[in-house]
């Protein structure tokens, strides 16, 4: 963060500060809420969760060199002390982020935020210091750290913002209004909360709304509920996609071998080929929203194209692909799961696994009301049609939705089969598996498959190789 005294803070929040002997020293540490990532100068910012109450860790963290604590009530040690310490750090980050000279980028969608997010992120980076969001810290808790996380050098902001309902990225944009504003899509992720497309719409395009009339928003030209949204605001708009009319698109696209896309990329300052590290073709489209808004922060095609083409992911579970040494390839894809990203992923896995045997070891997609049968039964309908060698529908009700999709598209359906927890599908796997198969697994974040992927990665370290 921006050096600040914590009389100054004091002041921004509208806290009173207890235990502080000098209100002029200064926080220059980062802005946290886990006691274990404490460093001198510090701000601790207590947060009272359901099992565990910041306060509690008070002293542990001045101890080990916070300046402050940013509390709810008196700790015994320096703090400032407000009624509502998330309102407090939002107004902090707020604070914080008009005094930055740098130029904040901010995106949203139903699918690919993370993995857009960490696209743009890689290629900014070559141009400038950037700050982006870790991991899908996207809401009203992790926005505002990330802001704070920026510093006086830092020339780009990238957040990442989520939505479960309509309003909250209306208050996101206002913690950290953006001068680019990105969405992506709107699919069927919480569905069940939002009640329909049309309502994720409305809540997704909260974020162009933001935008003032010097802002520029980059939309996807092929989904039309986001191409829609260009209605919604008075910024410049810039399109991407594979559609002719898209300012920023991809021609010739193809996945290699291995299933890696690649494309010829066009710009309206030129056009370059692009090779991506990345597996799937959905990433194609992540790649264009990633070089719009390059684009449009100065960056030639031929720099966003190589950056693109060296960009990895800098997030855990998504498409991670290792390979064992008895030549099984594991997809670790299990930090989450909806319609859409459950398809392109089994797309991508059908992509790397021509002429091996392919697994797809699924589980629950959440938040899908009363959509959750229809797309459950469609995602195991899928794996039937993309040839898939054997579905393993890991769970309950919903992962026998998968099951019962898999077995009623055809014949193919009795490769398929429904286990009750991760570590029974572990079991079957370790007894079935041959070298140069290929298992993606994938599910909602609570179910918690990633257990399966470390464990198959863990049997091919110890050179555990099936028998037949």
């Amino acid at each position: 963060m921006i050096a600040l005294s914590l009389a100054e803070i004091a002041e921004v929040v509208g806290g009173q500060t207890y235990d502080i002997p000098d209100p002029s020293v200064q926080v220059t540490g980062p802005v946290v809420r886990d006691s274990r990532e404490v460093v001198s100068g510090s701000l601790f910012v207590a947060f009272v969760g359901e099992r565990v109450d910041g306060h509690d860790f008070a002293e542990a963290v001045v101890t080990a060199g916070a300046a402050a604590v940013l509390a709810s009530r008196p700790v015994g040690v320096p703090a400032i002390v407000v009624e509502d310490v998330q309102a407090a750090l939002g107004a902090l980050a707020r604070h914080v982020v008009a005094r930055l000279g740098a130029t904040l980028v901010a995106l949203t969608g139903s699918a690919g935020k993370t993995s857009t997010k960490d696209l743009i992120a890689q290629v900014l980076e070559r141009k400038a210091p950037t700050v982006f969001t870790p991991g899908s810290f996207n809401n009203e808790i992790g926005l505002p750290l990330t802001a704070l996380g920026a510093t006086a050098g830092t020339r780009f902001l990238v957040l990442e913002m989520g939505a479960r309902g309509i309003g909250h990225i209306r208050y996101l944009t206002g913690l950290t209004p953006p001068k680019v504003g990105l969405v992506l899509n709107v699919g069927t992720a919480h569905i069940g909360e939002f009640g329909g497309r049309e309502q994720i719409a409305e809540a997704k395009g909260e974020l162009v709304e933001s935008l003032p009339e010097d802002g520029t928003a980059v939309l996807n030209a092929d989904d039309p509920l986001v191409r829609a949204m260009a209605s919604r605001t008075r910024a410049k708009v810039l399109l991407f996609g594979e559609s002719d009319e898209a300012d920023v698109r991809a021609e010739n696209v193809r996945l290699t071998d291995s299933g890696r896309p690649s494309f010829r990329l066009h710009t309206p300052s030129g056009a370059s080929d692009v090779t991506m590290r990345l597996y799937g073709e959905h990433h194609v489209s992540n790649a264009l929203a990633a070089a719009a808004v390059a684009h449009e922060l100065g960056m030639s095609a031929d720099e966003i194209a190589v950056a693109l083409s060296e960009a990895g992911s800098l997030s855990r579970w998504r498409m991670e692909v290792t390979e064992r040494p008895d030549g099984v390839t594991v997809v670790n894809d299990a930090y989450n799961a909806n319609p859409e990203s459950m398809k392109a992923a089994l797309r991508a896995l059908a992509a790397m696994g021509k002429g091996r045997r392919t697994w797809a070891v699924l589980g629950k997609m959440a938040e899908l009301g009363d959509e959750a049968l229809a797309e459950h039964d469609a995602v195991g309908r899928l794996a039937v049609r993309l040839n898939v060698s054997k579905l393993v529908a890991v769970g309950g009700r919903e992962a026998s939705w998968l099951q019962l999709g898999a077995y009623n598209e055809g014949s193919w359906g009795e490769e398929s089969v429904h286990v009750s927890d991760a570590q029974a599908a572990v079991d079957l796997l370790r007894s079935e598996l041959r070298p140069g198969d290929v298992v993606l697994v994938k599910a909602s974040r609570s179910v918690g498959l990633e257990s399966v992927a470390e464990a198959l990665l863990a049997a091919g370290a110890e050179g555990e190789v099936a028998a037949r």
